[in-house]
Protein backbone atom coordinates (compact mmCIF):
# COMPACT_ATOMS: atom_id res chain seq x y z
CA UNK A 1 0.00 0.00 0.00
CA UNK A 2 1.46 3.51 -0.76
CA UNK A 3 2.00 6.04 1.56
CA UNK A 4 -0.57 8.51 -0.07
CA UNK A 5 -3.29 5.52 -0.41
CA UNK A 6 -2.63 4.69 3.32
CA UNK A 7 -2.81 8.59 4.33
CA UNK A 8 -6.01 8.59 2.22
CA UNK A 9 -7.77 6.10 3.69
CA UNK A 10 -6.80 7.07 7.42
CA UNK A 11 -8.24 10.63 6.48
CA UNK A 12 -11.51 8.80 4.94
CA UNK A 13 -11.84 6.59 8.61
CA UNK A 14 -11.24 9.89 10.32
CA UNK A 15 -13.77 11.66 8.82
CA UNK A 16 -16.32 8.86 9.14
CA UNK A 17 -15.47 8.56 12.96
CA UNK A 18 -16.13 12.44 13.13
CA UNK A 19 -19.62 12.10 11.19
CA UNK A 20 -20.43 9.09 13.76
CA UNK A 21 -19.80 11.83 16.60
CA UNK A 22 -21.53 14.47 15.60
CA UNK A 23 -24.24 11.89 13.80
CA UNK A 24 -27.02 13.05 16.81
CA UNK A 25 -26.19 16.69 15.81
CA UNK A 26 -26.43 16.28 12.28
CA UNK A 27 -29.94 14.45 12.55
CA UNK A 28 -31.62 17.41 15.10
CA UNK A 29 -30.28 19.70 12.61
CA UNK A 30 -32.23 17.26 9.53
CA UNK A 31 -35.04 16.79 11.54
CA UNK A 32 -35.88 20.53 12.41
CA UNK A 33 -35.95 20.89 8.49
CA UNK A 34 -38.24 18.41 7.96
CA UNK A 35 -40.89 19.07 10.90
CA UNK A 36 -40.93 22.75 9.81
CA UNK A 37 -41.96 22.23 6.05
CA UNK A 38 -44.56 19.81 7.22
CA UNK A 39 -45.87 22.46 9.82
CA UNK A 40 -46.17 24.72 6.55
CA UNK A 41 -47.98 22.25 4.99
CA UNK A 42 -50.58 21.25 7.57
CA UNK A 43 -51.05 25.12 7.85
CA UNK A 44 -51.49 25.53 4.17
CA UNK A 45 -53.88 22.42 4.08
CA UNK A 46 -56.44 24.34 6.45
CA UNK A 47 -57.02 26.76 4.26
CA UNK A 48 -57.41 24.24 1.09
CA UNK A 49 -61.44 24.36 0.90
CA UNK A 50 -61.99 24.02 -2.67
CA UNK A 51 -60.64 22.62 -6.33
CA UNK A 52 -59.06 25.78 -6.94
CA UNK A 53 -57.66 26.00 -3.96
CA UNK A 54 -55.97 22.31 -4.13
CA UNK A 55 -55.04 22.91 -8.03
CA UNK A 56 -53.80 26.28 -8.19
CA UNK A 57 -54.16 27.72 -4.78
CA UNK A 58 -56.67 30.02 -5.07
CA UNK A 59 -54.48 31.98 -7.88
CA UNK A 60 -53.75 34.29 -4.58
CA UNK A 61 -50.02 34.52 -5.06
CA UNK A 62 -48.18 37.47 -6.50
CA UNK A 63 -45.62 37.34 -9.11
CA UNK A 64 -42.17 37.04 -6.96
CA UNK A 65 -44.12 34.88 -4.69
CA UNK A 66 -44.65 32.47 -7.88
CA UNK A 67 -41.69 33.17 -9.36
CA UNK A 68 -39.75 32.33 -5.80
CA UNK A 69 -41.77 28.93 -6.00
CA UNK A 70 -41.40 28.28 -9.95
CA UNK A 71 -37.40 28.62 -8.47
CA UNK A 72 -37.63 26.49 -6.10
CA UNK A 73 -39.91 23.92 -8.54
CA UNK A 74 -37.20 23.93 -10.74
CA UNK A 75 -34.30 24.05 -8.55
CA UNK A 76 -33.98 20.08 -7.97
CA UNK A 77 -31.70 17.97 -6.59
CA UNK A 78 -30.01 17.93 -10.39
CA UNK A 79 -29.76 21.24 -10.20
CA UNK A 80 -28.02 21.20 -6.40
CA UNK A 81 -26.14 17.68 -6.49
CA UNK A 82 -26.08 16.48 -9.79
CA UNK A 83 -24.69 19.33 -11.47
CA UNK A 84 -22.27 19.75 -8.68
CA UNK A 85 -21.22 15.98 -9.30
CA UNK A 86 -21.31 16.53 -12.58
CA UNK A 87 -18.80 19.31 -12.99
CA UNK A 88 -16.60 18.39 -10.17
CA UNK A 89 -15.86 14.87 -12.24
CA UNK A 90 -16.44 16.28 -15.59
CA UNK A 91 -15.36 19.94 -15.59
CA UNK A 92 -16.69 22.02 -18.55
CA UNK A 93 -19.16 19.37 -20.08
CA UNK A 94 -21.02 19.45 -16.54
CA UNK A 95 -21.29 23.01 -16.62
CA UNK A 96 -23.59 22.17 -19.98
CA UNK A 97 -26.69 21.07 -17.56
CA UNK A 98 -26.33 24.62 -15.76
CA UNK A 99 -26.40 26.83 -19.50
CA UNK A 100 -29.15 23.93 -20.91
CA UNK A 101 -31.24 24.57 -17.79
CA UNK A 102 -31.36 28.04 -17.62
CA UNK A 103 -31.31 29.12 -21.25
CA UNK A 104 -34.95 26.73 -21.53
CA UNK A 105 -36.03 29.73 -19.38
CA UNK A 106 -36.51 31.49 -22.33
CA UNK A 107 -38.73 29.29 -24.41
CA UNK A 108 -40.95 29.12 -21.53
CA UNK A 109 -41.49 32.77 -21.26
CA UNK A 110 -41.55 33.54 -24.96
CA UNK A 111 -43.86 31.14 -25.99
CA UNK A 112 -45.48 29.39 -23.19
CA UNK A 113 -46.17 31.01 -20.04
CA UNK A 114 -48.74 33.83 -20.86
CA UNK A 115 -50.72 32.43 -23.60
CA UNK A 116 -50.90 29.14 -21.21
CA UNK A 117 -52.48 31.16 -18.07
CA UNK A 118 -54.87 32.55 -20.40
CA UNK A 119 -56.21 29.70 -22.11
CA UNK A 120 -56.42 26.71 -19.45
CA UNK A 121 -57.71 26.25 -15.96
CA UNK A 122 -55.94 23.51 -14.16
CA UNK A 123 -54.02 21.72 -16.21
CA UNK A 124 -52.35 21.17 -19.77
CA UNK A 125 -54.88 18.90 -20.75
CA UNK A 126 -57.65 21.95 -20.78
CA UNK A 127 -55.65 23.81 -23.20
CA UNK A 128 -55.84 21.05 -25.64
CA UNK A 129 -59.46 20.40 -24.92
CA UNK A 130 -60.68 23.36 -25.82
CA UNK A 131 -60.68 22.97 -29.22
CA UNK A 132 -60.18 19.44 -29.39
CA UNK A 133 -62.57 16.43 -28.87
CA UNK A 134 -62.19 16.33 -25.05
CA UNK A 135 -62.23 12.60 -23.49
CA UNK A 136 -58.94 11.24 -26.38
CA UNK A 137 -57.06 14.16 -25.69
CA UNK A 138 -57.80 14.72 -21.64
CA UNK A 139 -57.01 11.05 -21.66
CA UNK A 140 -53.55 11.34 -23.63
CA UNK A 141 -52.79 14.69 -21.43
CA UNK A 142 -53.26 13.01 -18.47
CA UNK A 143 -50.83 9.95 -19.59
CA UNK A 144 -48.53 12.04 -20.91
CA UNK A 145 -48.17 14.16 -17.49
CA UNK A 146 -47.93 11.11 -15.13
CA UNK A 147 -45.23 9.44 -17.62
CA UNK A 148 -43.04 12.80 -17.39
CA UNK A 149 -43.13 13.26 -13.68
CA UNK A 150 -42.71 9.87 -12.76
CA UNK A 151 -39.10 9.91 -14.92
CA UNK A 152 -38.20 13.17 -12.98
CA UNK A 153 -39.57 11.93 -9.80
CA UNK A 154 -37.15 9.46 -10.51
CA UNK A 155 -33.81 11.76 -10.11
CA UNK A 156 -35.60 13.63 -6.79
CA UNK A 157 -36.00 9.59 -5.10
CA UNK A 158 -31.77 8.60 -6.28
CA UNK A 159 -31.12 12.25 -4.76
CA UNK A 160 -32.58 11.59 -1.46
CA UNK A 161 -31.64 8.12 -1.13
CA UNK A 162 -27.44 9.70 -1.25
CA UNK A 163 -28.01 12.40 1.35
CA UNK A 164 -30.00 10.75 3.93
CA UNK A 165 -27.41 7.35 3.30
CA UNK A 166 -24.52 10.43 3.07
CA UNK A 167 -25.65 11.64 7.27
CA UNK A 168 -27.11 8.48 8.48
CA UNK A 169 -23.57 6.43 7.55
CA UNK A 170 -26.06 3.91 6.11
CA UNK A 171 -24.06 1.80 2.98
CA UNK A 172 -26.23 -1.09 2.99
CA UNK A 173 -28.93 -1.28 -0.28
CA UNK A 174 -31.87 -2.24 2.18
CA UNK A 175 -31.14 1.17 4.08
CA UNK A 176 -30.84 2.73 0.88
CA UNK A 177 -34.06 1.54 -0.25
CA UNK A 178 -35.91 2.57 3.04
CA UNK A 179 -34.80 6.03 2.49
CA UNK A 180 -36.12 6.39 -0.91
CA UNK A 181 -39.14 4.86 0.73
CA UNK A 182 -39.46 7.49 3.27
CA UNK A 183 -39.33 10.16 1.05
CA UNK A 184 -42.13 8.79 -0.55
CA UNK A 185 -44.36 8.36 2.48
CA UNK A 186 -43.36 12.41 2.96
CA UNK A 187 -43.82 13.51 -0.32
CA UNK A 188 -47.27 11.72 -0.08
CA UNK A 189 -48.44 13.80 2.84
CA UNK A 190 -47.57 17.03 1.87
CA UNK A 191 -49.60 17.10 -1.23
CA UNK A 192 -52.48 14.85 0.03
CA UNK A 193 -52.32 17.22 3.32
CA UNK A 194 -51.72 20.83 1.88
CA UNK A 195 -52.51 21.03 -2.08
CA UNK A 196 -50.94 23.52 -3.84
CA UNK A 197 -51.20 25.81 -1.15
CA UNK A 198 -49.22 24.33 0.64
CA UNK A 199 -46.40 23.00 -1.90
CA UNK A 200 -46.25 26.64 -2.90
CA UNK A 201 -45.35 28.17 0.51
CA UNK A 202 -42.43 25.02 0.53
CA UNK A 203 -41.47 25.57 -2.60
CA UNK A 204 -40.71 29.03 -1.58
CA UNK A 205 -39.16 28.63 1.57
CA UNK A 206 -37.11 25.88 -0.05
CA UNK A 207 -36.02 28.49 -2.82
CA UNK A 208 -34.56 31.06 -0.11
CA UNK A 209 -33.05 28.62 1.88
CA UNK A 210 -31.33 27.04 -1.46
CA UNK A 211 -29.88 30.38 -2.37
CA UNK A 212 -28.59 31.26 1.08
CA UNK A 213 -27.00 27.80 1.54
CA UNK A 214 -25.46 28.05 -1.94
CA UNK A 215 -24.24 31.61 -1.79
CA UNK A 216 -22.61 30.80 1.79
CA UNK A 217 -20.59 27.56 0.14
CA UNK A 218 -19.50 29.81 -2.89
CA UNK A 219 -18.42 32.70 -0.65
CA UNK A 220 -16.36 30.21 1.74
CA UNK A 221 -14.84 28.24 -1.71
CA UNK A 222 -13.58 31.88 -2.90
CA UNK A 223 -12.45 33.03 0.08
CA UNK A 224 -10.38 29.25 0.24
CA UNK A 225 -8.12 30.65 -2.92
CA UNK A 226 -8.82 34.10 -1.90
CA UNK A 227 -11.38 35.31 -4.17
CA UNK A 228 -8.99 34.33 -7.10
CA UNK A 229 -11.23 32.13 -9.79
CA UNK A 230 -8.08 31.60 -11.57
CA UNK A 231 -6.08 29.99 -9.04
CA UNK A 232 -9.45 28.00 -8.53
CA UNK A 233 -9.77 26.35 -11.52
CA UNK A 234 -6.31 25.64 -12.14
CA UNK A 235 -5.72 23.74 -8.54
CA UNK A 236 -9.11 21.95 -9.67
CA UNK A 237 -7.90 20.76 -12.94
CA UNK A 238 -4.28 19.68 -11.23
CA UNK A 239 -6.47 17.65 -8.50
CA UNK A 240 -8.64 16.31 -11.61
CA UNK A 241 -6.60 14.17 -13.19
CA UNK A 242 -6.88 15.68 -16.82
CA UNK A 243 -5.17 18.84 -16.66
CA UNK A 244 -5.81 21.66 -18.81
CA UNK A 245 -9.01 19.14 -20.75
CA UNK A 246 -10.61 19.36 -17.58
CA UNK A 247 -11.46 23.05 -18.52
CA UNK A 248 -12.18 22.23 -21.78
CA UNK A 249 -14.93 20.40 -23.77
CA UNK A 250 -15.07 16.94 -24.24
CA UNK A 251 -14.38 15.28 -22.02
CA UNK A 252 -17.28 13.59 -21.42
CA UNK A 253 -19.38 14.49 -24.76
CA UNK A 254 -16.46 14.76 -27.35
CA UNK A 255 -14.37 11.70 -27.49
CA UNK A 256 -16.63 9.70 -29.86
CA UNK A 257 -18.80 10.50 -32.58
CA UNK A 258 -21.60 9.04 -30.63
CA UNK A 259 -20.72 11.24 -27.20
CA UNK A 260 -20.68 14.54 -29.74
CA UNK A 261 -24.20 13.35 -30.91
CA UNK A 262 -25.22 12.46 -26.81
CA UNK A 263 -23.98 15.82 -26.26
CA UNK A 264 -26.43 17.44 -29.42
CA UNK A 265 -29.35 15.79 -28.01
CA UNK A 266 -29.01 16.37 -24.13
CA UNK A 267 -28.83 20.21 -25.11
CA UNK A 268 -31.92 19.76 -27.74
CA UNK A 269 -33.76 18.08 -24.77
CA UNK A 270 -32.98 20.67 -21.93
CA UNK A 271 -33.44 23.95 -23.73
CA UNK A 272 -36.94 22.93 -25.25
CA UNK A 273 -37.95 20.24 -21.97
CA UNK A 274 -38.61 23.18 -19.44
CA UNK A 275 -41.68 24.58 -21.83
CA UNK A 276 -43.25 21.11 -21.65
CA UNK A 277 -42.76 19.85 -17.62
CA UNK A 278 -46.01 19.53 -16.01
CA UNK A 279 -44.80 20.78 -12.85
CA UNK A 280 -43.79 23.79 -14.34
CA UNK A 281 -46.80 24.46 -16.37
CA UNK A 282 -49.51 24.18 -13.49
CA UNK A 283 -47.36 26.90 -11.40
CA UNK A 284 -48.38 29.31 -14.05
CA UNK A 285 -52.54 29.08 -12.82
CA UNK A 286 -51.45 29.98 -9.10
CA UNK A 287 -51.08 33.69 -10.01
CA UNK A 288 -54.37 36.02 -10.51
CA UNK A 289 -53.50 37.35 -14.25
CA UNK A 290 -51.33 36.76 -17.19
CA UNK A 291 -49.39 39.61 -16.55
CA UNK A 292 -48.07 37.96 -13.37
CA UNK A 293 -47.24 35.12 -14.86
CA UNK A 294 -45.32 36.80 -17.13
CA UNK A 295 -43.20 38.55 -14.29
CA UNK A 296 -42.68 35.15 -12.42
CA UNK A 297 -41.01 33.93 -15.27
CA UNK A 298 -39.05 36.85 -15.19
CA UNK A 299 -38.07 36.49 -11.39
CA UNK A 300 -37.92 32.89 -11.80
CA UNK A 301 -35.05 33.32 -14.62
CA UNK A 302 -33.16 35.92 -11.99
CA UNK A 303 -33.18 33.32 -9.26
CA UNK A 304 -32.47 30.98 -11.15
CA UNK A 305 -29.63 32.45 -13.39
CA UNK A 306 -27.60 33.70 -10.07
CA UNK A 307 -27.82 29.80 -8.59
CA UNK A 308 -26.52 28.24 -11.82
CA UNK A 309 -24.08 30.85 -11.51
CA UNK A 310 -22.62 29.83 -8.15
CA UNK A 311 -23.05 25.79 -9.01
CA UNK A 312 -19.62 26.95 -11.06
CA UNK A 313 -18.05 27.33 -8.04
CA UNK A 314 -19.59 24.54 -6.05
CA UNK A 315 -18.06 22.29 -8.89
CA UNK A 316 -15.15 23.35 -9.27
CA UNK A 317 -14.66 24.23 -5.73
CA UNK A 318 -15.62 20.13 -5.12
CA UNK A 319 -13.42 18.87 -7.43
CA UNK A 320 -10.10 21.42 -6.33
CA UNK A 321 -10.63 21.08 -2.22
CA UNK A 322 -11.91 16.74 -2.31
CA UNK A 323 -10.36 15.60 -5.37
CA UNK A 324 -12.74 13.20 -8.26
CA UNK A 325 -11.42 9.95 -6.34
CA UNK A 326 -13.04 10.85 -3.14
CA UNK A 327 -16.18 11.82 -4.41
CA UNK A 328 -16.56 8.98 -6.02
CA UNK A 329 -16.04 6.63 -3.51
CA UNK A 330 -18.95 8.04 -1.85
CA UNK A 331 -21.28 7.84 -4.37
CA UNK A 332 -20.18 7.02 -8.07
CA UNK A 333 -22.24 9.30 -10.21
CA UNK A 334 -20.67 12.10 -7.68
CA UNK A 335 -24.36 13.59 -6.06
CA UNK A 336 -22.81 13.46 -2.76
CA UNK A 337 -20.12 16.14 -4.00
CA UNK A 338 -21.82 19.17 -2.45
CA UNK A 339 -22.61 17.36 0.98
CA UNK A 340 -18.71 16.33 1.27
CA UNK A 341 -17.55 20.33 0.07
CA UNK A 342 -19.79 21.52 2.92
CA UNK A 343 -18.46 19.35 5.55
CA UNK A 344 -14.91 20.21 4.43
CA UNK A 345 -15.53 23.90 3.87
CA UNK A 346 -16.72 23.52 7.93
CA UNK A 347 -13.71 21.31 8.76
CA UNK A 348 -14.14 17.79 8.62
CA UNK A 349 -13.85 16.05 11.91
CA UNK A 350 -15.12 19.14 13.73
CA UNK A 351 -18.59 20.84 15.09
CA UNK A 352 -18.47 23.52 12.22
CA UNK A 353 -17.63 20.37 9.51
CA UNK A 354 -21.40 18.34 11.38
CA UNK A 355 -23.33 21.65 11.45
CA UNK A 356 -22.73 22.44 7.43
CA UNK A 357 -22.95 19.51 6.27
CA UNK A 358 -26.30 19.08 8.51
CA UNK A 359 -27.74 22.20 7.34
CA UNK A 360 -26.91 21.73 3.64
CA UNK A 361 -27.65 18.32 3.34
CA UNK A 362 -31.29 19.47 5.22
CA UNK A 363 -31.27 22.22 2.43
CA UNK A 364 -31.01 19.72 -0.28
CA UNK A 365 -33.41 17.49 1.28
CA UNK A 366 -36.42 19.84 1.77
CA UNK A 367 -35.32 20.47 -2.57
CA UNK A 368 -36.26 17.35 -2.88
CA UNK A 369 -39.54 17.29 -0.65
CA UNK A 370 -40.83 20.26 -2.37
CA UNK A 371 -39.92 19.24 -6.29
CA UNK A 372 -41.54 15.83 -5.47
CA UNK A 373 -44.66 17.85 -3.95
CA UNK A 374 -44.77 19.82 -7.22
CA UNK A 375 -44.10 16.62 -9.29
CA UNK A 376 -46.73 14.73 -7.64
CA UNK A 377 -49.28 17.35 -7.48
CA UNK A 378 -49.37 17.89 -11.34
CA UNK A 379 -49.58 14.54 -11.91
CA UNK A 380 -52.33 13.62 -9.35
CA UNK A 381 -54.24 17.14 -10.70
CA UNK A 382 -53.96 16.12 -14.42
CA UNK A 383 -55.43 12.11 -13.11
CA UNK A 384 -58.31 13.79 -11.23
CA UNK A 385 -59.32 16.67 -13.52
CA UNK A 386 -58.33 15.03 -17.17
CA UNK A 387 -58.86 11.73 -16.47
CA UNK A 388 -61.08 10.96 -13.57
CA UNK A 389 -63.43 14.09 -13.71
CA UNK A 390 -63.61 14.40 -17.47
CA UNK A 391 -63.44 11.63 -18.78
CA UNK A 392 -64.29 8.91 -16.66
CA UNK A 393 -67.28 10.87 -15.01
CA UNK A 394 -67.86 12.81 -18.53
CA UNK A 395 -67.74 15.94 -16.42
CA UNK A 396 -69.93 15.09 -13.59
CA UNK A 397 -67.98 14.83 -10.67
CA UNK A 398 -68.43 17.21 -8.29
CA UNK A 399 -65.57 19.26 -6.42
CA UNK A 400 -65.28 16.79 -3.56
CA UNK A 401 -65.26 13.76 -5.68
CA UNK A 402 -62.20 15.41 -7.97
CA UNK A 403 -60.06 16.11 -4.75
CA UNK A 404 -60.46 12.98 -3.02
CA UNK A 405 -59.34 11.39 -6.94
CA UNK A 406 -56.65 13.23 -6.99
CA UNK A 407 -55.48 12.32 -3.25
CA UNK A 408 -55.93 8.58 -4.14
CA UNK A 409 -53.71 9.60 -7.26
CA UNK A 410 -50.80 10.98 -5.46
CA UNK A 411 -50.71 7.76 -2.98
CA UNK A 412 -50.53 5.73 -6.48
CA UNK A 413 -48.18 7.84 -8.00
CA UNK A 414 -46.53 7.70 -4.64
CA UNK A 415 -45.88 3.98 -4.75
CA UNK A 416 -45.13 3.38 -8.49
CA UNK A 417 -41.85 6.26 -7.80
CA UNK A 418 -40.72 4.62 -4.71
CA UNK A 419 -40.43 1.36 -6.59
CA UNK A 420 -38.97 3.19 -9.69
CA UNK A 421 -36.35 5.17 -7.09
CA UNK A 422 -34.85 1.94 -5.74
CA UNK A 423 -33.98 0.85 -8.78
CA UNK A 424 -32.44 3.96 -10.36
CA UNK A 425 -30.77 5.44 -6.54
CA UNK A 426 -26.91 5.05 -8.22
CA UNK A 427 -27.48 6.98 -11.51
CA UNK A 428 -26.37 10.65 -11.35
CA UNK A 429 -29.85 12.82 -10.96
CA UNK A 430 -29.07 15.57 -13.79
CA UNK A 431 -28.94 13.04 -15.99
CA UNK A 432 -32.49 11.15 -14.97
CA UNK A 433 -34.00 14.78 -15.00
CA UNK A 434 -32.51 15.10 -18.19
CA UNK A 435 -34.36 12.29 -19.19
CA UNK A 436 -37.33 13.67 -18.06
CA UNK A 437 -36.55 16.80 -20.04
CA UNK A 438 -36.19 14.88 -23.21
CA UNK A 439 -39.80 13.20 -22.53
CA UNK A 440 -41.25 16.35 -21.87
CA UNK A 441 -40.33 17.99 -25.15
CA UNK A 442 -40.71 15.40 -27.52
CA UNK A 443 -44.50 14.23 -25.93
CA UNK A 444 -46.05 18.24 -24.54
CA UNK A 445 -43.78 20.58 -26.02
CA UNK A 446 -44.97 19.90 -29.80
CA UNK A 447 -48.49 19.47 -28.88
CA UNK A 448 -49.36 22.47 -26.45
CA UNK A 449 -47.36 24.73 -29.54
CA UNK A 450 -49.54 23.49 -32.38
CA UNK A 451 -52.47 24.15 -30.35
CA UNK A 452 -51.59 27.63 -29.73
CA UNK A 453 -50.23 28.41 -32.86
CA UNK A 454 -51.64 25.90 -35.50
CA UNK A 455 -55.13 26.70 -36.91
CA UNK A 456 -54.55 23.05 -38.70
CA UNK A 457 -54.04 20.48 -35.91
CA UNK A 458 -56.70 18.51 -35.16
CA UNK A 459 -57.79 15.76 -32.51
CA UNK A 460 -55.58 13.15 -34.88
CA UNK A 461 -52.55 15.41 -34.75
CA UNK A 462 -52.70 15.70 -30.95
CA UNK A 463 -52.85 11.79 -30.16
CA UNK A 464 -50.12 11.17 -32.38
CA UNK A 465 -47.91 14.09 -31.17
CA UNK A 466 -48.43 12.55 -27.40
CA UNK A 467 -48.41 9.10 -27.83
CA UNK A 468 -45.30 9.08 -30.80
CA UNK A 469 -43.17 11.48 -28.85
CA UNK A 470 -44.07 9.72 -25.34
CA UNK A 471 -43.88 6.20 -26.77
CA UNK A 472 -40.81 6.60 -28.95
CA UNK A 473 -39.07 8.46 -26.31
CA UNK A 474 -39.21 5.80 -23.22
CA UNK A 475 -38.63 3.35 -25.80
CA UNK A 476 -35.47 4.50 -26.82
CA UNK A 477 -34.46 5.27 -23.16
CA UNK A 478 -35.03 1.51 -21.92
CA UNK A 479 -32.84 0.21 -24.91
CA UNK A 480 -30.18 2.53 -24.17
CA UNK A 481 -26.84 2.68 -21.51
CA UNK A 482 -28.79 4.44 -19.42
CA UNK A 483 -30.81 1.39 -18.31
CA UNK A 484 -28.18 -1.09 -19.70
CA UNK A 485 -24.48 -2.54 -20.53
CA UNK A 486 -22.56 -0.13 -18.16
CA UNK A 487 -21.44 -0.38 -14.82
CA UNK A 488 -23.50 2.92 -13.99
CA UNK A 489 -26.33 1.65 -16.00
CA UNK A 490 -29.86 0.94 -13.79
CA UNK A 491 -28.92 -2.64 -14.84
CA UNK A 492 -25.79 -3.02 -15.04
CA UNK A 493 -25.49 -7.12 -15.12
CA UNK A 494 -26.89 -6.91 -18.72
CA UNK A 495 -26.74 -5.22 -22.03
CA UNK A 496 -30.02 -4.99 -24.34
CA UNK A 497 -28.75 -1.11 -25.06
CA UNK A 498 -28.48 -1.40 -28.80
CA UNK A 499 -29.48 2.36 -28.81
CA UNK A 500 -26.25 4.23 -28.19
CA UNK A 501 -27.19 7.34 -27.08
CA UNK A 502 -27.75 8.25 -23.59
CA UNK A 503 -30.91 10.89 -24.15
CA UNK A 504 -33.02 10.00 -27.14
CA UNK A 505 -33.64 13.90 -27.70
CA UNK A 506 -32.30 13.60 -30.69
CA UNK A 507 -34.18 11.08 -32.24
CA UNK A 508 -38.25 11.75 -30.12
CA UNK A 509 -38.35 15.25 -30.07
CA UNK A 510 -38.46 16.24 -34.11
CA UNK A 511 -40.42 13.05 -34.14
CA UNK A 512 -43.03 14.33 -31.96
CA UNK A 513 -43.59 17.45 -33.76
CA UNK A 514 -43.49 15.99 -37.05
CA UNK A 515 -45.97 13.03 -35.89
CA UNK A 516 -48.33 16.20 -34.83
CA UNK A 517 -47.88 17.85 -38.21
CA UNK A 518 -48.57 14.42 -39.95
CA UNK A 519 -51.70 13.23 -37.88
CA UNK A 520 -52.82 16.65 -38.32
CA UNK A 521 -52.56 16.38 -42.25
CA UNK A 522 -53.80 13.13 -42.51
CA UNK A 523 -57.11 13.55 -40.52
CA UNK A 524 -60.53 13.33 -41.69
CA UNK A 525 -61.36 16.08 -38.94
CA UNK A 526 -62.19 19.29 -40.38
CA UNK A 527 -60.54 21.88 -37.60
CA UNK A 528 -62.69 24.24 -36.11
CA UNK A 529 -61.73 27.38 -37.41
CA UNK A 530 -64.26 29.38 -34.72
CA UNK A 531 -62.99 27.48 -31.55
CA UNK A 532 -59.31 28.16 -33.00
CA UNK A 533 -59.89 32.33 -33.39
CA UNK A 534 -61.58 32.20 -29.99
CA UNK A 535 -58.63 30.04 -28.16
CA UNK A 536 -56.09 32.74 -30.47
CA UNK A 537 -58.11 35.59 -28.49
CA UNK A 538 -58.33 33.98 -25.17
CA UNK A 539 -54.60 33.26 -24.98
CA UNK A 540 -53.43 36.40 -26.36
CA UNK A 541 -55.42 39.10 -24.53
CA UNK A 542 -56.60 36.75 -21.23
CA UNK A 543 -60.49 37.61 -22.17
CA UNK A 544 -62.55 35.52 -20.50
CA UNK A 545 -59.77 33.33 -18.55
CA UNK A 546 -60.05 32.25 -15.75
Amino acid sequence: MSAAYASHTLNQLAASSSTTEHRPLIITLFAVFVAATLGITVWAGRQTKSASDFYAGGRQFTAFQNGLAVSGDYMSAASFLGIAGAIALFGYDGFLYSIGFLVAWLVALLLVAEPLRNSGRYTMGDVLAYRMRQRPVRTAAGVSTIVVSIFYLLAQMAGAGVLVALLLGITSDAGKILIVALVGVLMILYVTIGGMKGTTWVQMVKAVLLIAGALLMTLMVLWKFDFNISDLLGTAAEKSGHGAAFLEPGLKYGVTDVSKLDFISLGIALVLGTAGLPHILIRFYTVPTAKAARKSVNWAIGIIGAFYLMTIALGFGAAALIGPEEIKAKNPAGNAAAPQLAEYLGGVGTTGGAIMLAVISAVAFATILAVVAGLTLASSSSFAHDIYANVIRKGKATEKEEMRAARWATVAIGVVSIGLGAMARDLNVAGLVALAFAVAASANLPTILYSLFWKRFTTQGALWSIYGGLASSVFLVLFSPVVSGKASSMFPGVDFAWFPLENPGLISIPLGFLLGWVGSVLSKEEPDKGKYAELEVKSLTGTGAH
